[in-house]
This record gives C-alpha cells, structure tokens and sequence, in this order.
C-alpha cells in the first residue's frame, strides 16, 4: 500500500506564500540538521530526500506553480520527475554547501574520482496545438559533448594511461590550514592540478586533447506523448553531455512550448471554444455544426436559448498524460451572429417583428399601469 506524499511547505516548515530566500534559508538550515553525514538517525537517509524533493520543486517557479495549482498529481501527470533521488546531487555536506555559497567548508568528505556521469542537457521543442494533444514523433539536432570514440572518453592515447597526481597525491583535493584569531581553519580545495580527479593524464589523446569528450551535433526522435502541454518538461534519459573519463552520460530534458490555436483554447485538459449563432436559431431553436478536435459536430440549439450559453461535450476535450483513454470536457459557447447587411426582404420581416415586439410591450405596459391603479384604488378604499 502507498503511502500519501507529504506537503512539500510542510517539509521545509515554510508558509505557502514564502519567498525563494525564504525557502532557500529553510532548506540549508534543515539540511545541515538531517544530512546522514550528521545526523545517524535511521530516518535520516529518508527524511533527507523527502527533504531535497520538496526544495527542488518548492525553488523552480515552473514546478511550484503546477504543484500550489495540482498538488503531487498535477507534478507526475505533468513529466516532472517525483521521488528523486537527493543524494546523488549532493552526495556530500561539502557539496551540498559548496553549491550555496562556493568553495568549501571542511567536512570530511571525498570528491568523485575517475569516471563519472556527464551532465543534463534541456531542449525547448514548439510544437503545433494538434501535436501538443494527440501527440508526436518529432525529429531535433542538439548540440552536446559526445563521447571520443579514438580514446574511448579516457582522455588518453590508446595503450597510454593515467598516473597519480603528485601535487594532491592522489586525494584531488588540497587541504590548507592557516592560524586565525579564533583559532585554526582548515580549507579544502580543488587540486588544481588534477581538478579533483587524482591522477592526470601523461599522454592526452591527439584529438580530445585529454578531455575525453568532443562537442558535437545529435539526431533524435523524441516521442511526443498525448496532452503534453506548455512547460511539460520530458526526460530522455542518456541523451545528455557525455560521461567524464568514459562514465554514463547525463539525461537529455525537452521542456514543451505549444504554439496558439485559432479556434480552440486550452486549460488544462479541457477546451474552450466559441460558435456564432444566427438569432433567428437562438429564437427559434435548430442544429448547428461546430468544430471539434476530430473534425465536427452538430449540436441542438433549443428554442430561446440565451447569448452566452454553454454547451458541454463530454469526454472530448485533450487527452490525459500518460493515461489518453481519459480526456476532459470540450466546451462550447454560443454568441448571437448580429448580421451588418440586410437583404429588403430581411429588413421588412425586422421591421415587421419590431411593430409586434412595440405594440406587444405597449400592451404589457397598459396592464402594469391598470394593476398599479387598480391597487391604488383598493389601497384608498381600505383607508376610507
């Protein structure tokens, strides 16, 4: 059995209205406090994912809004990766500080050596308002760092190797401790040598040039899943910057932008759309065609329906993600179709209706009259 996600404002122990500052200010105090580093609690692990969950979401305006709008379903239903992992982005205290306020902060930790994965690349893709909701196989070219084939990303000449950094011995970081007034402190630095990996390349590949890794272009298909929307971010996994010295590469993110449609409007899974009407089938009632996604379809006006009215169609607006068998509703306003030209025969039949409308409202206003009177005389024969 599942158990329900808590609220993310909750976690972090913020109010719903506040700040970025506010949220950042919450999470590093938090942080620090249930970091498995620190904090040996047997909770500790999961309590600081939920925690880094809730701020990865909480500090990005996009999520945060489909999150305060949707709560957690509207986050899954949307592509947005849930239950993420915290710890691989900050598998450290010294990362997870060093990422706030830069360079570091002695605790002990190690940095990553040897290969290791590359990093995420985004894409913002446009699609057409059809393709946003019914879906798509779209073919891009992205511009990443590729893997080089001649060295198998090593960065080294075939046959060649690595050897140890003699600067950090090996550690890729470089301790520096000076006298203060309130005592020692101890700084932590990237080797500059090595940058942090520990070893360096004596003979670098002739064509990464020891990188292990080329800029390059990269044809893909992304498939495009039905009632994806603007802001759907979609993840491709592997697609990103390749590894370094031959690790995994990242994780390529399309963000979706979906261009206007002339006809129909869309929020969230449903469709708004507007159908001029002629007046004489608003007064008279009949059918009319009106458009659809698949195409048409007529709907019955009845009789003395009123300027404004809102038809529904169920069940044909846009499809659901990752669920298309579900969709939403389609509705449909009518609005009176006021012509601008009258043919004579047109113009006399108005006419003609406006004599009977005129003398059918002098007749009410006679019977008002003689009802107002007719009170007034029993009102004074009470009196006397």
């Amino acid at each position: 059995m599942s158990t329900a996600k808590r609220d993310y404002y909750e976690i972090l122990g913020v109010q719903r209205n506040a700040t970025a500052e506010e949220i950042k200010k919450a999470f590093r105090r938090k942080a620090k406090e249930y970091h498995p580093d620190v904090n040996k609690s047997p909770d500790a692990e999961g309590l600081f994912k939920e925690l880094g969950e809730a701020f990865d979401v909480l500090s990005d305006d996009q999520k945060r809004q489909v999150y305060d709008t949707y709560g957690h379903d509207g986050l899954r239903s949307g592509g947005y990766q849930t239950n993420w992992d915290f710890m691989q982005g900050f598998p450290d205290l010294n990362d997870l500080f060093a990422s706030f306020f830069g360079g570091d902060f002695g605790f002990a930790a190690s940095r990553r050596q040897g290969p290791h994965q590359g990093d995420d690349l985004r894409f913002d893709i446009e699609l057409d308002f059809m393709e946003a909701v019914f879906g798509a196989k779209k073919e891009v070219e992205i511009q990443r760092l590729n893997r080089c084939a001649p060295c198998s990303g090593t960065g080294s000449t075939p046959g060649s190797g690595a050897s140890i950094c003699q600067t950090c011995g090996g550690g890729g970081q470089i301790r520096q401790t000076t006298q203060t007034i309130i005592g020692h402190f101890t700084q932590i630095t990237v080797c500059p040598r090595c940058q942090g990996q520990g070893q360096v390349i004596t003979d670098p590949c002739k064509d990464c040039h020891g990188q292990g890794r080329l800029q390059g272009a990269k044809k893909l298909t992304i498939n495009i899943p039905a009632g994806v929307d603007r802001g759907t971010r979609l993840r491709v996994a592997g697609e990103g910057n390749a590894g370094y010295l031959g690790g995994p590469n990242g994780d390529l993110y399309v963000v979706v932008n979906v261009k206007p449609h002339p006809v129909f409007n869309r929020e969230a899974y449903n469709l708004m759309s507007v159908q001029n009407v002629p007046y004489s089938m608003m007064v008279l009632g009949g059918e009319v065609e009106v458009p659809v996604l698949e195409g048409t379809s007529r709907i019955k006006i009845p009789a003395g329906t009123q300027n404004g009215h809102v038809f529904t169609l169920k069940q044909q607006g846009v499809p659901h993600l990752n669920n298309p068998s579900r969709r939403g509703d389609h509705f449909i306003q009518v609005q009176v179709n006021i012509p601008t030209r009258l043919s004579g025969e047109e113009k006399k039949l108005l006419e003609r209706l406006n004599e009977i409308d005129r003398e059918k409202q002098r007749q009410e206003d006679r019977h008002a009259a003689s009802t107002l009177f007719d009170r007034f005389k029993d009102a004074l024969s009470g009196s006397a």
